[in-house]
């Protein structure tokens, strides 16, 4: 049910988004259009009611209501209290998310940990996959309307493979008032622990990634199980709701045209039709619509969790995993790569563009990687590295010469080299330091 736009938005282009404002599916059009046809309405008979069927007494009262109703209603803070909302439901929304259970990095484990191809290692792994698989679906049960549609009772799970009816009387038969999600978690570990002892896992540090993986996963489990518990105060969510559904009755009568020759402030124009306050209604309901559908995504709405999906899905890979792909691996041989030292993969014409050299860093450009050269002025006598340090033509004592790679540079005296102790910088080098 979940509504994937991306590839249409993968590049910014002139009015991007404008093509997914005709879409209907997980649009806020469909989620809205009701609410705002009873308010076009209410409006609608509110002003033919003001302009044709009130007495012209009861049109002042009329106009002094609406006035005192649009002073009013801009007091409610309704952008502040919805903009929060919406950001907590939306966080909530996300770690949800990022909470579900994935049992990608066991089956991992678990079919390079738990050895043996025989039967019984098959059924070794196939047993503790399931497990895994187990104790998602009771959580998914718990907090998911689809999945409970899918498997109201236990007898579903075990109609489903999910359970033996052996595995289903002890399950039972385990005297627990609380969920009992965890269960199966507890056959995992035990079922770990004799593998271990049997030899079938070989170390106690692969048996310790294992069952660290395991209680990784129960952790998923018990966050959605607790986000299910608690969720956010009943009082916030009243609050919210309340200050819309208020703020939007008093736009009724305050937002309405009242008659301009009587002059009050703001209603110099008819224009019957109210577009700002339409527009209004759209985007601050819009906003609370979209709390109203993120504040529980496992249930039915158009971008709730795929959560059946990921049952199906997390079985077949798992299983496949463990089994069939379990030490099947295809033969070790040379890749194309093998005798070039820069491996450059190919790009087609249409991915030409992308080919770009690597980034070396911002200061490649600032013109330092080539040493300038000297003045044109000054003259510059070489001599090799081996020169005397008594040397009548070295520069006195005290002098640091710092000049690029290469022979070194002696200059002769000159009345115009700067005075003694100054230290000359040039383009960086490394440092030479003559002693006197």
């Amino acid at each position: 049910m979940t509504v994937t736009y991306s590839s249409r938005v993968a590049n910014a282009t002139f009015f991007g988004f404008h093509r997914l404002l005709l879409r209907w599916r997980g649009s806020i059009y469909k989620l809205l259009y009701r609410e705002f046809f009873i308010f076009a309405l209410l409006y609608i008979v509110l002003s033919l009611v003001y302009r044709f069927v009130l007495s012209v007494d009861q049109k002042r009262f009329f106009e002094k209501l609406s006035l005192y109703c649009d002073r009013y209603a801009e007091q409610i803070p309704v952008t502040f209290i919805l903009g929060f909302y919406v950001t907590l439901v939306v966080n909530r929304w996300w770690n949800q998310f990022i909470n579900l259970p994935w049992p990608d990095r066991l089956m991992f484990l678990i079919t390079s940990c738990v050895q043996g191809r025989d039967e019984y290692g098959r059924l070794l792994r196939r047993t503790m996959m399931r497990y895994v698989n187990l104790t998602s679906i009771l959580i998914f049960r718990s907090v998911s309307t689809t999945v409970c549609k899918r498997f109201p009772t236990i007898e579903h799970v075990v109609e489903a493979g999910f359970m033996t009816p052996e595995e289903r009387k002890l399950f039972e038969n385990i005297n627990s008032p609380h969920l009992k999600y965890w269960v199966p978690v507890v056959w995992f570990t035990n079922l770990a622990a004799k593998a271990r002892k049997e030899g079938r896992i070989q170390d106690s540090v692969d048996l310790q990634a294992i069952l660290k993986e395991m209680n990784k996963f129960r952790t998923w489990c018990s966050t959605l199980f607790g986000y299910d518990w608690v969720g956010i105060p009943l009082v916030y969510t009243q609050v919210v709701t309340l200050a819309v559904y208020t703020f939007f009755i008093a736009c009724l009568i305050g937002r309405q045209f009242l008659d301009p020759s009587q002059g009050y402030p703001g209603n110099d124009l008819d224009l019957y039709v109210p577009i700002f306050t339409l527009l209004q209604f759209f985007f601050y309901s819009g906003w609370l619509k979209v709390a109203e559908q993120l504040i529980n995504p496992f249930g039915e709405d158009d971008d709730d969790f795929e959560t059946n999906w990921i049952i199906d899905r997390n079985l077949q890979v798992s299983l496949l995993a463990v089994d069939e792909m379990h030490m099947n691996m295809p033969h070790l041989t040379r890749d194309i790569y093998w005798d070039d030292a820069a491996a450059q993969p190919p790009y087609t014409v249409a991915a030409a563009d992308y080919c770009i050299p690597s980034f070396l860093g911002s200061t490649t450009d600032m013109g330092y990687d080539t040493p300038p050269p000297p003045p044109a002025h000054k003259k510059t006598t070489q001599t090799t590295l081996n020169t005397p340090l008594n040397n009548p033509s070295r520069p006195p004592g005290g002098t640091v010469l710092i000049t690029p790679p290469g022979p070194l540079v002696v200059r002769p005296p000159n009345p115009s080299r700067p005075p003694i102790g100054t230290v000359l910088i040039t383009p960086p080098v490394p440092l030479l330091v003559r002693s006197a």
